[in-house]
C-alpha cells in the first residue's frame, strides 16, 4: 500500500509517501480501502509532536476517513466486505488502506459521497457537541463564531442557523465572509479591517455596560481575539474553547467570567465520542437528517493526492482553506 509517513517531528515539508506492507486487521478490527481522508487542524499539530497525544514514530497522520471494508478481523460481524463506512482513527488515515475498530465504524449514508463523508464527522461532530451538549444554544440567542470560514467554524455557522440562533460570523477576508453568509450567517465581522469589540457592540445592542453581546462564543482560533471576544460576551454567556488555530493559547483574566456571570466551556469532541458513543451517534444522526432535508450541507473546497499531503497541511496552517479539504488516495 501507499502511505504518507512522518518519521520525525517537524513541518509538513518533512512528510513523504512510502510503500508499506498491507496492514492486517486484528481481533475486532477491519481493514479499509480509503477513498478519502479528511484534513484537520490537529493533524498539523500531531506531526510536530504538539498535540494532546504523541504517536510513536514513524506514523501515518490522518484521523478521519471514508472508504470500503476490505478485510475483516476475528470476531467482526457488524459489517461485511464491501460496506461503505466512515471511520475515526487516532492516526493512519493518509494512506490507501487503514485499520479501524469495527465497533466504531459509522455506516456511510447514501446521500454522501466519499469526500463529503470524510469531511463530516470531526468538524460537524465537534460543532454540534459544542453548541448543543455544552452550550445549550437556544433559538433566538446570538452566536458569535470566530474563524467562521474554516472546517469547524463553517459547521458551527450552519448548526447555529439551523437551531434558530442569530449567527455572527467573524473571519479574515471578505471572500470568506461571503461563504459564511451563503451558509447561514446573519451578520459578519472582518477582524482584519474592523475592531471586533466595537463591531460586536454595534451588532448586539449598544454599550457593553448593558451586558449585551453574544450569548455563545465559539472559538477554534484562540490567540489575540479571545480576550476582546470574551470581554464582549452577554450576561450569563457561554464561551466555547474549541482549539487554538492561531497557535497561541490565550490567558484570560478570571475576573471576566465573574463580572459577566459567564462560563468557560472546554470542547473535546474526541473524548466525548469515546466516552459516550451512543450520544455521539445520535448527534451525527440528527445532522444527517438535516442534510437530507436540505437544512445543512458540507463544503469540500480542496482535493489533494497523497503526495500533496504536505501542501494540504500548509494550506490549512496558512488559513487558505474554507470549509474542509480532503486527501484522495
Amino acid at each position: 500500500m501507499q502511505a504518507v509517513v512522518c518519521r520525525a517531528w517537524g513541518t509538513p515539508d518533512t512528510l513523504s509517501v512510502e510503500t508499506q506492507p498491507l496492514p492486517q486487521p486484528g481481533k475486532g478490527e477491519v481493514r479499509l480501502r480509503v477513498r478519502a481522508a479528511g484534513v484537520n487542524f490537529p493533524d498539523t499539530l500531531i506531526i510536530q509532536g504538539k498535540y494532546q497525544f504523541r504517536p510513536e514514530l514513524p506514523f501515518t497522520p490522518g484521523s478521519e476517513v471514508a472508504g470500503e471494508v476490505d478485510a475483516l478481523g476475528e470476531g467482526v460481524s457488524n459489517v461485511k466486505e464491501g460496506d461503505r463506512v466512515i471511520a475515526f482513527l487516532n492516526v493512519g488515515g493518509y494512506a490507501t488502506h487503514a485499520v479501524a475498530a469495527a465497533a466504531q465504524l459509522i455506516p456511510m449514508p447514501p446521500e454522501l459521497d466519499f469526500e463529503q463523508a470524510a469531511a463530516f464527522v470531526l468538524a460537524s461532530g465537534t460543532s454540534y457537541h459544542a453548541l448543543v451538549d455544552r452550550a445549550g444554544l437556544k433559538a433566538g440567542e446570538t452566536l458569535l463564531v470566530l474563524g467562521a470560514a474554516g472546517g469547524v467554524g463553517l459547521s458551527a455557522v450552519q448548526i447555529g442557523h439551523t437551531l434558530g440562533a442569530r449567527v455572527i460570523a467573524a473571519a479574515s477576508s471578505a471572500a470568506k465572509l461571503d461563504i459564511c453568509r451563503q451558509h447561514g450567517a446573519d451578520e459578519t465581522i472582518n477582524y482584519t479591517t474592523e475592531d471586533l469589540r466595537e463591531r460586536l457592540k454595534a451588532l448586539t445592542g449598544g454599550p457593553l455596560s448593558t451586558y449585551g453581546g453574544p450569548d455563545v462564543i465559539y472559538d477554534p482560533v484562540g490567540g489575540e481575539y479571545a480576550e476582546p471576544a470574551f470581554r464582549s460576551i452577554a450576561w450569563g454567556g457561554r464561551y466555547l474553547v474549541v482549539g487554538f488555530a492561531a497557535g497561541d493559547i490565550p490567558k484570560l483574566p478570571l475576573n471576566l467570567p465573574l463580572l459577566k456571570g459567564a462560563s468557560l466551556m472546554g470542547v473535546f469532541w474526541g473524548e466525548f465520542a469515546r466516552r459516550d458513543p451512543r450520544a455521539n451517534a445520535r448527534n451525527l444522526g440528527t445532522m444527517l437528517s438535516w442534510m437530507k432535508e436540505g437544512r445543512m450541507s458540507l463544503r469540500v473546497s480542496g482535493r489533494y493526492r497523497l503526495d500533496e499531503a504536505g501542501q494540504a497541511l500548509r494550506d490549512l496552517e496558512e488559513r487558505k482553506v474554507t470549509g474542509k479539504i480532503v486527501i484522495v488516495p
